[in-house]
């Protein structure tokens, strides 16, 4: 007897990068962090679910892209102490600002993902 079909899930991303400086207040490597300092930032966002069937798609990439481009104008090569709404510009609130930014999205983003290469440092916010 055959096994009926599963429900499939399935996961799309999309990345993006923004320069931004910041400070930092912190018990370690305080003074560095103190000052006005700058990161290269990647983020990915990820959106989980079934294929549309009409599409054959979760959610059409370039509305993913459209969106993203909106929240890296207003990080990119500003200083992030000054966005308004992320508060503390640590890599925790980056995750939660693009996911809240994103939250009414169909479907909502299943993990948010900021990271910076240089430091090799980063940050996962997962949802699902």
């Amino acid at each position: 007897m055959p096994h009926p079909a599963m429900p499939q899930q399935y996961t799309v991303h999309q990345r993006i990068f923004f320069d931004a400086a910041h400070t930092l207040r912190r018990e370690i490597e305080a003074e560095g962090s103190r000052r006005i300092h700058g990161h290269t930032y990647h983020a990915e966002v990820s959106l989980t679910g079934p294929l549309d069937p009409a599409t054959g798609m979760v959610q059409d990439l370039g509305y993913l892209r459209q969106r993203l481009a909106v929240l890296r104008e207003r990080l990119d090569h500003h200083l992030l102490d000054e966005v308004p709404g992320l508060g503390a510009p640590t890599l925790e609130n980056l995750c939660r600002f693009i996911a809240e930014a994103l939250s009414d999205m169909q479907p909502p983003p299943s993990r948010v993902r900021v990271w910076r290469d240089a430091l090799g440092d980063g940050c996962t916010l997962d949802l699902s």
